[in-house]
Parts: structure tokens; C-alpha cells; sequence
């Protein structure tokens, strides 16, 4: 049986959605949990011309002792089949994101967790970033509690 599937969403997919994506996977093979995490953008576009991922992302997964070491890809945009397949979908920050998840993917937008997590324009690295991680770990545990499975989140997939 495959694992199950967490989508992490933000706008550009350069930054905490990808920052979650590591440390999820990193917590739950650390917890033993049947889950994989990947994440998505609804607006890659923007991260055109600044590489792949984040150097703050890279900075503090490090600092967090997990190293890429080279297993980086470009960002990827959120589609109606991930969305599909997805087991759970996060979207970063609310008041950023369900208005884009309503444009792009109207009948998902209500149907996915929202999170609280400033973009870069609204607070350092520094201050998003272990935002992030708290959420994770939360998530972690949540999922753990559950018996891993997604019964009793607010996903309605």
C-alpha cells in the first residue's frame, strides 16, 4: 500500500511550502507515519529567475539537519489532479490563498486546511519559517493521533 499523500500549497512553491514539504517527510519517517508530503504553487511564475528553491528554505532545513544535497527541482504548480489524489491539501495562509484556491480551483477551495503562515513580504524567514515548523509538527501529531489516517481533519477530499 502507498503512502498517503499531504499536498502543501503556497503561492510561488519557492519558499514554505517547500520549507513543509522537507520537514514533513522528515517528521513523519521520523514518527513512523504512512505519509509522504510534496508541495505545489498557484502562482510559480513569480519565483521565475530565482532558481529552484530558497536559500533561506535551504538555510534552515540544514540548520534542522536535513540536507538536499542536490535533490532540488524548480517549482511546480498545484493541479486539479494533485488535488485529486491527495490524501490532505495545506494551503499556507489563508487570507493569501483561498481567494486563489477560489479562482483557480473553485470546488477545492473549501475542501483544504488553511494555515496562518506569513509570506516574505509580510515577515522574515526567521518568523515564518518556525511558524512552519510548528504547524508541522502539530500536523504530525495530529495524523499520529488518528491512527494515520485522515478521518476527523477538515479535509473532505
Amino acid at each position: 500500500m502507498s503512502p498517503k499523500k499531504v499536498v502543501f500549497v503556497c503561492t510561488a512553491n519557492y519558499y514554505r511550502s517547500r520549507f513543509c514539504e522537507h520537514w514533513f517527510n522528515a517528521q513523519a519517517e521520523a514518527r513512523g507515519l504512512d505519509w509522504q508530503a510534496t508541495s505545489r504553487g498557484l502562482r510559480t511564475w513569480m519565483a521565475d529567475g530565482y532558481g529552484p528553491i530558497a536559500s533561506y528554505t535551504v538555510e534552515r532545513l540544514a540548520a534542522c539537519g536535513i540536507r538536499l544535497d542536490g535533490d532540488v527541482r524548480f517549482p511546480l504548480s498545484l493541479s486539479e489532479s494533485d488535488l485529486e489524489q491527495a490524501d490532505l491539501v495545506v494551503a499556507l495562509k489563508e487570507g493569501e490563498h483561498r481567494a486563489m484556491m477560489a479562482e483557480q480551483f473553485p470546488a477545492w477551495a473549501d475542501r483544504i486546511e488553511y494555515w496562518h503562515v506569513d509570506d516574505i513580504d509580510c515577515a522574515t524567514a526567521d518568523e515564518a519559517l518556525p511558524l512552519c515548523e510548528t504547524n508541522v509538527l502539530a500536523l504530525v501529531a495530529r495524523l499520529a493521533d488518528s491512527g494515520q489516517n485522515a478521518s476527523g481533519l477538515r479535509w473532505a477530499g
